[in-house]
């Protein structure tokens, strides 16, 4: 059985592993080495690692297209945003993850992007702001919104304007949705998040189905040198492979959180799309919202998400964050916990 007629579980599990030989491991080696004898594929270590190649090759199977790994979530989404040239408008949700709208922030007090800033589930609005882009930055859900974009209908669009577009999938990961499938040109991954989910270690990822995007961010890579460690890409692959199992199991619960808060009186909006593990929640003031999270006993407070740990946090506390994010919401990364567990804890911090 190939990869390509395996399930997306199975991939997670079985791609990026040594041949299936007498006396090779099963698993992917921690290749801790600068150089490489000369006359081959590596030569040097900034341009190529095998345990990186390893990684790659799972996160490329798992997205339908070529990977490349990156020291952070951020060094992926700048070596994307590189590649816009010099005035170039950028098409950018709202409520995007603040780092990259930081980045976007700043690329446009330097002159250099214009970023067009769109609500995603207006999709009519979207659409217009399309043309004469340089670039269609997509995040679905959005954090820590979890507005949802119509992205067939988006990605449509730019391609008949002749547009590029990138998707941030850090929230869906490619067992729920594959934005390459629908016509994205670019794949971005916080691996951070669910794909490592252990909350220990920090890596991003780019896919792309495109030769030349393919190159240009393979040299953008090696010139800027956002290259992982081995050990770091070691670590996100062995995680990978329990991505199905914990995605189920968090999901599940998720969704039984999202329906216990919307029953309480005190939580005035739940954001949940119905998919992943995240549910944003609202409550009537900051300080309201402060105390819920420094009530709770299972779950911690502190930023990230999608570890095997449920973690809560009110994301205005950022200074960075955006203004039309209300001061009382509290983003919940849900875990691999017990459903019942970290619904008592939450009622709990609410009532206290």
């Amino acid at each position: 059985m190939t990869h390509a007629s395996q399930h997306p579980a199975t991939i997670a599990v079985t791609a990026g592993r040594p041949p299936a030989e007498s006396d090779q491991p099963l698993n992917a080696q921690i290749m801790l080495a600068s150089s490489f004898i000369a006359g081959g594929d590596l030569e040097y270590a900034r341009f190529q690692n095998p345990t990186w190649s390893a990684l790659e090759e799972t996160i490329g199977q798992l997205e339908g297209g070529r990977a490349l790994a990156f020291a952070s979530g951020m060094a992926a989404v700048a070596a994307v945003l590189d590649q816009v040239p010099h005035g170039g408008r950028v098409v950018v949700p709202r409520h995007a993850y603040q780092g990259s709208l930081g980045l976007l922030e700043q690329h446009r007090v330097a002159g250099r992007i214009e970023p067009v800033l769109v609500d995603v589930e207006d999709v009519d609005a979207v659409v217009a702001a399309i043309p004469g882009a340089a670039l269609v930055w997509m995040e679905t859900p959005t954090n820590p919104a979890l507005e949802v974009a119509d992205l067939a209908r988006i990605v449509a669009a730019a391609k008949e304007a002749g547009v590029p577009v990138a998707v941030d999938n850090t929230f869906a990961t490619p067992l729920l949705q594959r934005p390459l499938e629908d016509g994205a040109d670019v794949v971005v991954h916080s691996a951070t998040k669910l794909m490592s989910g252990h909350s220990d270690v920090i890596m991003g990822a780019v896919v792309t189905n495109d030769d030349d995007w393919f190159t240009r961010l393979h040299g953008n890579r090696s010139l800027h040198g956002a290259i992982p460690g081995p050990f770091e890409a070691f670590l996100v692959l062995r995680g990978l492979r329990t991505l199905d199992v914990r995605l189920e199991r968090a999901q599940a619960t998720a969704k039984a959180v999202a329906a216990a808060l919307e029953a309480h009186p005190a939580v005035s909006r739940v954001r949940y799309p119905g998919f992943s593990t995240v549910v944003s929640f609202e409550v009537e003031s900051a300080e309201r919202a402060d105390r819920v999270v420094a009530a709770v006993q299972l779950a911690r407070h502190a930023t990230s998400l999608g570890g095997v740990e449920t973690t809560l946090e009110r994301r205005r506390r950022w200074a960075s964050e955006s203004k039309s994010i209300p001061e009382g919401l509290i983003r919940l990364s849900v875990g691999i916990e017990h459903a019942d567990d970290v619904i008592a804890d939450l009622l709990q911090a609410l009532d206290a």
